[in-house]
């Protein structure tokens, strides 16, 4: 039987182009060594040359090494319905959903799954005030990686009237900008894979205010411990948490749910509070990515999941 042909789709138009080329270069290194026909398609501005050169050279499966919007939020995955070209990750449905945390947060509210106190306003509004109580969190609606992200914490409202003022001026992330508390402790995060959870990281960002852009793909700007030491019943919970997440959304073969733990109140018998910040229905796949690492403690090497992924990709339609 010969190998199947890949086509590992990477680049995009958002602000996470850059980690996605450098996600799809490691998967293209890992499914070559799998033993799979790979070719390279870089996607830029013009669709119709995404779709010619899928039509023109038909591969079995598109491994979506997209991240950011058109990537990841049920865009692209539309065009790969259409072709008829089944692909990895979330479906259009899953992928529209966890793109944007406004619904996301609804959804998993309802469900009963714990998020922090917010609410979505429009960004002009931060010009008349503080719209939540300090500390609080400004960030896009929809947006990836922590871009667009801002902590407002300083006591001193002049300070954080120039914050305000700040992101207003250099907001290009649409109308309306999500506030949520700020909740104080550590960054967990738990990968889903197959429906079942891998594991919980807990993720250090050292001098960095939250695990930020920088943080998340700067070698050496964050430490990752796998896995996470916490409260035992903690751990399990953000487990489940993960798993229910994963299906309220209709998340497909892959997902990764980060959490705030407040531990601050942990004892030996009780443990701290969780929040989901977000689901990620395209986890990074570079080498400082959590989904790899998780991975690997659990005795999955990168060319095997970037194999399992690949024969795990279907059409939804």
């Amino acid at each position: 039987m010969s190998a199947k042909r890949v086509t590992v789709l990477r680049g995009g138009l958002s602000s996470e182009r850059e980690v996605s080329l450098a996600s799809g270069k490691n998967i293209i290194e890992a499914l070559n060594t799998a033993g799979y026909e790979v070719t390279d398609l870089i996607a830029n501005d013009n669709l119709n040359e995404i779709v010619n050169s899928l039509t023109k050279n038909r591969p079995d499966v598109v491994f979506n090494a997209l991240h950011g919007n058109f990537g990841e939020d049920g865009a692209i995955q539309g065009v790969l319905e259409w072709l008829n070209i089944p692909y990895t990750h979330g479906n259009i449905c899953s992928s529209a959903i966890a793109m944007n945390k406004k619904i996301t947060r609804i959804l998993l509210h309802e469900a009963g799954l714990p998020v922090a106190k917010g609410k979505s306003v429009p960004i002009t509004l931060l010009v008349s005030g503080d719209p939540f109580p300090v500390p609080y969190v400004v960030k896009p609606i929809q947006e990836g990686s922590s871009v667009g992200v801002h902590i407002i914490q300083s006591n001193d409202a002049s300070i954080r009237q120039k914050q305000r003022e700040k992101i207003i001026k250099e907001w290009i992330f649409g109308q309306e900008a999500l506030i949520e508390q700020f909740i104080p402790g550590k960054e967990l995060t738990v990968c889903v894979l197959d429906d079942k959870a891998l594991t919980v990281t807990d993720i250090s960002s050292g001098t960095h205010i939250f695990y930020d852009y920088n943080a998340k793909y700067q070698a050496g700007q964050s430490t990752h411990t796998v896995p996470a030491v916490i409260h035992p019943q903690a751990f399990q919970t953000a487990l489940d948490y993960a798993q229910k997440a994963h299906k309220i959304l209709g998340c497909d073969s892959v997902s990764r749910t980060d959490f705030r733990y407040d531990n601050h109140n942990e004892t030996q018998d009780q443990p701290g509070d969780l929040y989901i910040l977000e689901v990620n229905t395209q986890p990074g796949m570079t080498k400082t990515s959590l989904l790899p690492e998780q991975a690997a403690f659990c005795g999955i090497t990168y060319p095997e999941l970037c194999s399992h992924l690949v024969e795990k990709a279907k059409c939804r339609t």
